[in-house]
């Protein structure tokens, strides 16, 4: 009897079980962040260097042969493609901010981060919304308003901000797994 009761329980322990998942949960916080800095950057430089140049045929009039026009397509021309790439460049900055700040095993900082990574989730689900409905009129046009699409033609460019929104909404995903592990972390704490 005497000796089952001094075996060691290892992770049932209640001390080491605590020191093992507040271990476990740091790196985890730090592995999502270093994602989400990575992926958010990725995401800012796919489009912020996208840009397309194409030959177009025009034709002015019927009896005139067409005309040869070369056209750009450049990420900055549209307003929701700017709004995709700053949003994306702030959610960037502010994770490796946090990612710092991580480092400094401050507990105060958990809520500010939390109430922060919600505002990024808010921001960049706005801008990959706002960038993935200019990307659909790229792809199908619209016809009640006699819009042309234009990923016919600008095929390059479009699937580099069908990339980009990709990335950028991993991570979104990887900046809401952050929410609710904090969201988590605090609800263990006021036990």
């Amino acid at each position: 009897m005497d000796i089952q009761n001094k075996v060691n329980h290892g992770p049932m322990d209640g001390v080491e079980s605590r020191g093992a998942k507040d271990g476990g949960g740091r790196t985890s916080f730090l592995l999502l962040r270093l994602m989400a800095l990575l992926l958010t950057l990725a995401a800012t430089i796919v489009l912020g260097v996208n840009k397309q140049t194409k030959v177009v045929p025009i034709q002015l009039l019927d009896s005139l042969p067409p005309l040869n026009i070369p056209v750009v397509a450049k990420w900055h021309y549209l307003s929701s493609f700017v709004f995709f790439v700053v949003s994306n460049a702030i959610a960037c900055t502010y994770a490796a901010v946090s990612l710092l700040l991580s480092f400094s095993r401050k507990k105060r900082w958990l809520l500010v981060t939390l109430i922060l990574d919600v505002l990024m989730v808010a921001l960049l689900f706005s801008g990959n919304g706002a960038t993935a409905a200019i990307g659909v009129l790229g792809y199908k046009g619209n016809s009640h308003v006699r819009w042309n699409r234009v990923c016919n033609v600008f095929g390059k460019f479009c699937n580099q901000v069908a990339a980009a929104v990709a990335l950028s909404l991993l991570g979104s995903i990887v900046f809401i797994l952050l929410v609710m592990l904090a969201a988590l972390r605090l609800h263990n704490k006021s036990k």
